[in-house]
């Protein structure tokens, strides 16, 4: 929890100043008392007499608080402020007593501009590093669990309370993201994950949601082939936010693939690391967060969310490979491969979503090939487009927020690779190679009607096994942050 004040709190566990690369700090309007201020520049004498490096030290002012020193860099990279945030978060979540604590953040001397961005993004940091998903621990829960806390004691507090509004709306977004691709796929099947989309509704979000019934009478035998396995249901979820002036404007649109969990089908998996299936629904989960923060931030835009929610598992009743299925497009698919199954759901989304709600663009996002995880590791989701326009807003977009992509080709010589011999389109490429671009190359024969349209597969971005500077390990939330800077940037 944060509060903004002006003075500090009688009760705090910990109090933190910020100081310059050379440790200075200001205090014009006497926040500090004597006897305080008199303590940190004793021990800031000393961090200077041992030339020490750190950006965060810490001293006991008395056996119940300490005092934290946070050294600002007068220049410094775009992201430190975030990072330093999560840093200071990690620093106390290590001391046991540590719970309320208070932030004179007065104390740098930057021009207004500059105090606000740091200070938002740096409480953005701390909050993103703060998250945990612990719901199913019974041993050390309270440990893991550990809240914080913390005032941010400023002169500023209106103008700085407006701008972490907007950074905490994309955290609960990121949060929603994590706590979706983190749950379990026993308790996260299609059927509950549709009743956690509708939970939005009363953010202001209108969701409706299709069954199995609803998608065979549309002609979805491209999803529903992929669930035919599972005694689970098919679900396509509808997510709109209207946030523009008018309702006339051509809505921004974001498709996700919502595979709950992936063995494979018939063409299975092998059984290590099939554990991690569970987060190949990991593109839906960000479309499906990226819409709360939408609301939550009531952004100037008009939005739809469009994500396919299945299971693909191997019964007597699964998919084959072989089989010939016809999609929404009307376009026939020889599934030679069941276990190439995301473009499968997607086939079909990415037509419904063109010509239902004929947006402004489409982006879709899936965890959609190990192929671009070989090709690109954990460092950047891979991007296609038939649309440099809206590739180059992406590519900014990755750059303002330090969620990043690489842009790879589509060339009609990789579409080729593609064409079934006895169907319109083949789901895999079967010569080898490229298979995040052929991926790529099918998704774009299912956009018809030639809307700007990009992909994003964040097959290695979605979950990590080791913590990053803004996560504690698990799943990232990546790409909630990156397409809030896209339409706040280029479309409010």
């Amino acid at each position: 929890m944060v509060n903004f004040t002006s003075s500090l709190s009688p009760d705090s566990d910990g109090f933190a100043v910020f100081v310059n690369d050379n440790y200075a700090y200001k205090d014009k309007k006497g926040i500090l008392s004597k006897n305080l201020a008199q303590k940190i520049n004793s021990y800031i004498d000393i961090l200077k007499a041992s030339k020490n490096q750190d950006e965060i030290n810490s001293f006991d002012i008395s056996n119940k608080q300490k005092c934290f020193i946070i050294k600002v860099k007068t220049k410094y990279e775009s992201f430190f402020p975030q990072e330093i945030g999560a840093s200071f978060f990690s620093h106390i979540k290590k001391i046991k007593d540590i719970k309320k604590i208070d932030l004179y953040i007065d104390s740098l001397a930057f021009d207004k501009q500059k105090f606000l961005n740091f200070f938002s993004q740096f409480c953005f940091g701390f909050n993103l590093k703060s998250y945990t998903f612990s719901k199913y621990k019974t041993i050390n829960k309270d440990k893991i669990d550990k809240k914080i806390n913390f005032k941010i004691i400023t002169s500023n507090k209106t103008e700085l309370q407006n701008k972490y509004k907007y950074y905490d709306s994309i955290k609960e977004g990121v949060f929603l993201t994590r706590d979706l691709v983190s749950e379990p796929p026993n308790v996260l099947n299609p059927k509950r994950y549709t009743e956690e989309i509708k939970k939005l509704s009363k953010l202001g979000l209108k969701v409706e949601i299709l069954n199995e019934a609803k998608l065979k009478k549309l002609g979805m035998h491209s999803l529903l082939g992929v669930g035919q396995g599972s005694e689970n249901e098919t679900f396509l979820v509808v997510i709109k936010w209207n946030g523009a002036k008018s309702n006339f404007g051509k809505p921004l649109a974001f498709v996700g693939k919502g595979v709950c969990f992936d063995t494979g089908g018939i063409s299975i998996k092998p059984a290590r690391f099939m554990e991690e299936m569970k987060y190949d629904m990991g593109g839906s989960a960000v479309v499906v967060g990226l819409m709360k923060s939408f609301a939550l931030r009531k952004a100037k835009v008009n939005a739809v969310g469009v994500v396919g929610l299945v299971e693909n598992m191997p019964d007597g009743n699964a998919q084959r490979p072989g089989d010939i299925v016809k999609s929404y497009s009307g376009k026939t698919i020889e599934v030679l491969n069941t276990d190439a199954e995301g473009r499968l759901v997607l086939a079909d989304a990415l037509t419904y979503t063109e010509e239902k709600f004929k947006p402004e663009f489409i982006i879709d996002l899936a965890t959609l090939t190990g192929a671009i995880i070989m090709a690109l590791g954990e460092e950047y989701a891979g991007l296609f487009s038939n649309n440099d326009e809206l590739s180059k807003k992406i590519f900014e977009a990755s750059e303002n927020v330090n969620e990043k992509v690489w842009r790879l080709p589509l060339h009609k010589n990789y579409d080729k690779l593609m064409d079934s011999s006895i169907a319109d389109v083949q789901n895999i490429n079967y010569a080898g190679g490229a298979g995040s671009i052929t991926a790529a190359q099918f998704l774009q024969r299912f956009i018809l009607k030639k809307t700007p349209w990009a992909h994003l597969d964040i097959a290695g971005m979605a979950f990590s096994k080791k913590a990053a500077n803004l996560n504690p390990g698990g799943a990232t939330g990546f790409g909630v942050t990156l397409l809030n800077d896209l339409v706040k940037e280029n479309y409010e």
